[in-house]
């Protein structure tokens, strides 16, 4: 089939029109036979059996019969009136009624005349009635395409009011196979349909809309899966050797004096296993010739920041120096703290950067950078700044990456002649499913155990009825030296009102925690950014017990001291969201608690993320949960979610098709990198439309 011929617009197909055209298009999406053909069924209807009137069980189930209409009749009721048929077939008969349309069916009805009849039975007062059936002539439905198991088609409200039914959408479809005679080209090769034991293309499009039994529906919809998720993986999998083979990296060959006596003198705690483990897969990608993309996943507290010193160590025993960059001022400061501590007594110089350093505190810095004399430069999104000029960038790791935008990304490759190997941080766990969807381009390390001597964090779901006892509970942590995170949510489209219930909450805390022994801190989103740094830098130091806040303090914000976190409304958080939350506490050797208070009143799903939160502290398996209940789109934010706008496949229930087409996508790439060979120029020419349209399904067909 001609390619070209898919790209016709939609409104020239029989049956469209301009009116529904430009439906189609706003509701859907559609705009060409391509589209039309690629909106696949959510589910089916299985129209394989037509049952006898004698056969019908009080199930309210659908049903097909095949009879006829002997006798109609209009029965007034309260308001307006009913038409009633009375449908016989040689076993019985039932009644057939509409409340609406009668006009135009009394008018198109033909009396014994067979008919095919499809609906819900209903039984009332002792006799089967089938209330606005679906009707097709026996002579249409025998010559028609037979649809056996009928497709039901995504729709919507504008769709339906628009008259463009699921009818009318199955005709718009019999139309368009009609039109292209069921001829698609084949897109996968000879040796994917023999080996994977998949039927062809065209096969499995005719299939997936008009399926003519479940075994031939099965084997359309796993050739179609298959076939998307083959082609995200193919191209994941080519960038990732594309960066491998053409863009050099910095060799670090040496294992030199600084990393050495670290490891001997310096560590503050023996490395966990997974540290080790994941120190070793680093020093692997180091020491070959290209460029590191590595993503660093560990749960919050799971020590992250000794792998990034220890590589950053690594960078500078071979003549290298090393950035970190943060999302935010008071992360980056942290991250400033924690490494100055960590090399403290060494030879290693070590700066901060962020939008608030003074341009008289700048000069020095960036002429260090420059001449060398700087090792290592931590700071904010202003390490991107033109002005910033490295002697010799080897790495640059960057904390809670999907913060960062490409472009900025990007900016920091260009900070010397060849990429400086890029570590990515992020405390976001990130289920496996989606990690191969959305980071296939990148090396996962996963630091899955935490540091010797952390306690399990405890975490308690409580009603607001419970609220002076959590209270009492507050004022003990207090009387013994700790400090409390008194959490609010904040969803920006009711900014006023989330405003409000934070300063209720700060309000009738002030009452039961009043001053001058109590003092609390307040930290919000509109606040100025030096106010926000002025009451964390309170907390952070212990001049104030409680701090009450938004969810800005959701990332990396390190208080050993505090061991209580109390979220208010957590109904209203999403899974991620009260993991993130939960991790600022635990960050010291005390047992800390989390307390997630809620109404009453809570939807299932609530239920299920606040028993989540309850049962486990594992971050990989709440993000599994996670990912069941919002599925991929949602869990990575906009900016991610484009790779993920799959048509068929779901990541999350085809995760083993997933793992197959990565499988098979991996052996092609090593068996012919450049689709060179005559069997596979069918992957090379879809491949290159699939780059070329950024969509698999626009143009493969």
């Amino acid at each position: 089939m001609n390619n070209g011929f898919l790209q016709t617009p939609i409104v020239y197909l029989k049956g469209v029109g301009p009116n529904r055209a430009e439906t189609l298009k706003s509701e859907l999406g559609i705009e060409t036979f391509q589209g039309l053909l690629n909106l696949f069924p959510n589910r089916y209807i299985d129209k394989t059996q037509y049952y006898k009137i004698s056969q019908l069980q009080r199930s309210n189930a659908d049903v097909q019969i095949i009879g006829k209409i002997v006798h109609l009749k209009t029965i007034e009721q309260k308001k307006g009136t009913r038409l009633v048929a009375k449908f016989i077939d040689e076993t019985g008969e039932i009644e057939l009624v509409w409340f609406r349309g009668q006009k135009w069916i009394r008018e198109n009805l033909k009396l014994n005349t067979p008919y095919v009849i499809f609906g819900k039975c209903n039984w009332f007062n002792g006799t089967f009635s089938m209330p606005h059936p679906e009707m097709e002539l026996l002579t249409d439905h025998e010559q028609g395409t037979r649809v056996y198991m009928q497709p039901v088609y995504p729709s919507t409200e504008k769709l339906s009011n628009k008259g463009i039914s699921n009818k009318v959408i199955n005709k718009m479809m019999q139309q368009l196979f009609l039109e292209v005679n069921s001829n698609f080209s084949e897109s996968l090769s000879d040796k994917l349909l023999y080996e994977l034991k998949l039927i062809s293309k065209s096969e499995a499009l005719f299939n997936i809309h008009f399926p003519k039994n479940q075994e031939l529906l099965a084997k359309s919809q796993f050739r179609l899966k298959f076939e998307e998720l083959f082609y995200i993986q193919l191209q994941l999998i080519a960038k990732k050797l594309t960066r491998q083979q053409k863009i050099k990296g910095f060799p670090f060959d040496q294992v030199g004096e600084y990393f050495n006596d670290f490891y001997k003198n310096k560590l503050p705690f023996e490395l966990t296993d997974a540290q080790k483990r994941v120190i070793k897969e680093i020093r692997a990608d180091l020491g070959s010739n290209a460029q590191m993309n590595r993503l660093l996943q560990g749960d919050v507290g799971s020590g992250k920041t000794i792998v990034a010193v220890m590589t950053m160590l690594l960078a500078i025993d071979n003549g290298f120096q090393a950035c970190l960059m943060a999302p935010t001022a008071i992360l980056a400061q942290q991250h400033y703290q924690g490494i100055s501590a960590l090399l403290k007594g060494t030879a290693i110089k070590c700066a901060l950067l962020t939008g608030s350093v003074k341009k008289t505190d700048r000069k020095p810095i960036h002429e260090q950078l420059e001449n060398g004399e700087l090792h290592i430069l931590i700071g904010t999104h202003a390490l991107l700044e033109d002005k910033v000029q490295y002697k010799n960038l080897g790495l640059a790791i960057i904390d809670e990456q999907h913060r960062f935008g490409v472009a900025q990304r990007s900016k920091l490759w260009h900070k010397n002649e060849y990429p400086p190997h890029i570590l990515v941080m992020t405390a976001t766990p990130i289920p496996r499913t989606l990690a191969m969807s959305l980071y296939g381009d990148l090396d996962i390390s996963v630091i899955d155990e935490l540091p010797p001597g952390r306690k399990p964090i405890q975490t308690a779901h409580r009603y607001d009825a419970n609220r002076l006892k959590v209270f009492r509970f507050i004022r003990d942590e207090i009387e013994k030296g700790r400090q409390i995170y008194i959490v609010y949510p904040l969803i920006q489209e009711s900014e006023a009102m989330d405003y409000k219930d934070l300063m209720d909450g700060y309000e009738s805390i002030v009452r039961d925690f009043p001053q001058p022994e109590f003092q609390i801190s307040i930290v919000h989103g509109q606040m100025k950014p030096a106010d926000k740094d002025y009451e964390m830098e309170r907390f952070v130091k212990g001049e104030t017990q409680i701090m009450v806040a938004t969810t800005v303090i959701e990332v990396g914000v390190n208080v050993p001291n505090a061991s209580v976190m109390i979220i208010e409304s957590a109904e209203r958080f999403g899974l991620s969201q009260l993991h993130q939350l939960r991790g600022r506490v635990g960050r010291g050797a005390d047992q800390s608690f989390c307390i997630l208070m809620t109404s009453h009143k809570l939807s299932s799903e609530a239920k299920t993320r606040l028993e989540t939160m309850v049962a486990t502290n594992d971050g990989f398996e709440i993000a599994e949960v996670d990912l069941k209940l919002r599925g991929p789109g949602d869990l990575m934010g906009t900016q991610q979610s484009g790779l993920l706008n799959l048509k068929i496949a779901d990541i999350v229930k085809d995760n083993d098709i997933l793992k197959t087409a990565r499988y098979y996508a991996l052996q092609l790439l090593k068996e012919d990198p450049s689709l060179q060979k005559p069997e596979n120029l069918i992957i090379r020419h879809n491949y290159a439309q699939l780059v070329k349209y950024k969509n698999i399904w626009t143009y493969i067909s």
